[in-house]
């Protein structure tokens, strides 16, 4: 009996051994910690991007059983006319906004780096468009673009201007979205210039000041060159959102008029929501996939040439 109750014993204390050392285990907090996001990045996430590869293979509806097509929802998007309507329109909301959204984003915050008095308001007041809603903008300047009694044909015509019909029209409708764009996004891009400007040490300033480099050689030769990190995290993620703009284009227009205002994903949006096309909206979405992450690489491979991160 003693032998078998020191057995007892024994195990009773190796199970509260084990017990007291899982507890002060820092591996289980950090577990309990990461678990739920793991778990939702699972479900929420990857499931989903799972889910709609093997959709991309497929055709039917959300009721009956989706049927085996294989790479036919991707030889039909070679054919599909509006897809390359959207590829164009994306492409070149991209170019117009990408370039002129950065120069303007990087002269405010030159702007905004000076030591004046309120400056703070003023940075505050120029990232307030960031954390709007992307609807409420949207109707906002719809109104305003109004070619009767918007605020922007009226002022034009004070100016002795004739202002075009905006967003009824194919020639302007695109343009004024981006118009939109930039000034949605000068106070996001506006707020990472200038925590790259301030992480610049004041001593190359000095040190190119008693070189006898004026405003705008300093600009070129120091302020420029160390700001190229921050320059290119912008630009890949201008990019990569400019592929993906989507409220903008189906708040104001929905794509019109005669699709000059079609995006790629608000293409996905209509063929999955609207037609019910959702292996062919899944293929539509991996090819876009697919051209943020070619486009991506390639801006990766030329930071090189320009991109340092050291003098």
């Amino acid at each position: 009996m003693s032998a078998i109750s020191s057995t007892v014993e024994r195990r009773a204390l190796g199970r509260a051994g084990f017990w007291r050392r899982v507890r002060n285990s820092e591996n289980l907090y950090g577990l309990a910690f990461v678990g739920p996001l793991v778990i939702g990045l699972i479900i929420f996430t990857y499931g989903p991007v799972i889910a709609a590869a093997y959709l991309s293979l497929t055709e039917g509806d959300y009721i009956g059983t989706p049927a085996w097509v294989g790479l036919a929802n991707y030889g039909r998007i070679l054919q599909d006319e509006l897809f390359w309507r959207a590829i164009g329109n994306t492409a070149y909301y991209v170019i117009g906004t990408l370039p002129t959204g950065m120069a303007l984003s990087l002269a405010l915050a030159l702007a905004m780096n000076q030591k004046l008095r309120g400056i703070v308001f003023y940075r505050a007041i120029f990232f307030l468009p960031t954390i709007t809603s992307a609807v409420a903008i949207s109707l906002l300047w719809s109104w305003m673009y109004n070619p009767e009694f918007g605020v922007i044909n009226t002022l034009l015509e004070k100016l002795g201007i004739k202002g075009p019909g905006w967003l009824a029209s194919t020639k302007w409708a695109l343009p004024a979205m981006m118009i939109m764009s930039v000034w949605v996004g000068l106070g996001y891009n506006m707020l990472l210039f200038l925590a790259g400007l301030q992480g610049i040490p004041t001593e190359f300033y000095e040190a190119a000041e008693i070189d006898g480099a004026g405003p705008w050689r300093r600009f070129m030769h120091v302020t420029f060159p160390l700001l190229s990190p921050t320059t290119f995290m912008i630009a890949v993620l201008s990019v990569i959102g400019g592929f993906q703009v989507f409220e903008y284009s189906f708040v104001m227009t929905h794509g019109g008029p005669l699709w000059s205002t079609l995006t790629v994903v608000l293409l996905i949006y209509m063929r999955a929501f609207e037609t019910f096309e959702m292996g062919y909206a899944s293929a539509l979405a991996y090819v876009l996939f697919a051209i943020i992450l070619v486009l991506t690489l390639f801006q990766f491979r030329g930071q090189s040439r320009w991109v340092h991160y050291e003098l």
